[in-house]
This record gives C-alpha cells, structure tokens and sequence, in this order.
C-alpha cells in the first residue's frame, strides 16, 4: 500500500465508486459478501488497492494546500516538480491561527512586525504525490487556494 486507507467514513461516501471499483473486477455484491467471509486477506488487498487509486487521483489534483497551528501558518502551491511555500508565523506567543480571533488578529496585522513571513520554494526529492501525502499526514488539508493567492499577489506587487 502507497498511501493509507481510506477511513470507513470515506468508503462510506465512496460506497457507489467502490461498487464500480468491484465491477471492473467482475465482483458483484454476492461475491464481495463472501470475499469478505472466506477470505479476509483478499478483501484487506482490495481495499488498500481501491484507497491507493482513490488517494492517487486526489493528490493528482492537488494544487494549494494548508496547515495551521497555533503560532504558524503553512501556505503551499504544488506544481508537477516542487512546492511554493508561504509561512507566516505570529511572534506574539498568545495569538492562536485555531480560533476565529486569531485569524481576525492575523487579518489586522497581517505586515506588521508581529508577523514573520517566510517564502520558499523545495523541488520534490520522492514522488509529488508521496511528498503531498506526507504533507497531509503531517496535518495539511487541500484547500482552493484563495488565501495562498491573497497573500502571494501582495507579495509580488
């Protein structure tokens, strides 16, 4: 297995492309029944086979991610061969990027000197999608980018 399964929630909500999934292998739900039965370590292989593509198309895609704590915020941009980073870091030891009023508390200093921000590029050393699981395992979520693009777009003006 590359990735990690998917979590039963997430079968769950893949319930019908899992069916599909079943199908291109001509098992039906009968068969699956008594896969699951009789032998549990085939059924364990096709469900680590079904969440790698599952994780595979979703890190194919994957173009802005985040990851916040409670004095950093980790802003990244993939491309096909490296990550654009954006770190902003809170040098007051109070603020908190979870809660609502640290992130208002960002909005209003956004380019004082209470904020350290950081930019970087790393060229991917593995496999692009293995670095970007290794982001998500790390506590990054994909997301659309917009406060990447906010910040970038001040950055270059």
């Amino acid at each position: 297995m590359k990735y990690a399964r998917l979590t039963k929630e997430q079968f769950d909500e893949l319930n019908a492309e899992f069916a599909s999934f079943l199908g291109t292998q001509a098992i039906d739900k009968a068969e699956w029944d008594s896969i699951k039965i009789n032998k549990p370590e085939v059924a364990e292989q096709e469900l680590d086979v079904f969440s790698d593509l599952i994780w595979e198309g979703v890190l194919s895609r994957a173009e802005f991610l985040e990851h916040f704590s409670k004095n950093h915020i980790f802003l990244f941009q993939c491309f096909d061969t490296h990550v654009q980073s954006i770190v902003l870091k809170s040098l007051v030891p109070e603020t908190d990027f979870l809660t609502k009023e640290g992130l208002q508390w960002l909005s209003d200093n956004m380019f004082t000197e209470t904020i350290e921000m950081k930019v970087g590029k790393k060229v991917f050393t593995d496999d692009r999608n293995t670095s970007i699981f290794e982001l998500i395992q790390q506590g990054a979520f994909l997301s659309d980018g917009q406060l990447f693009k906010q910040i970038n777009t001040i950055i270059e003006s």
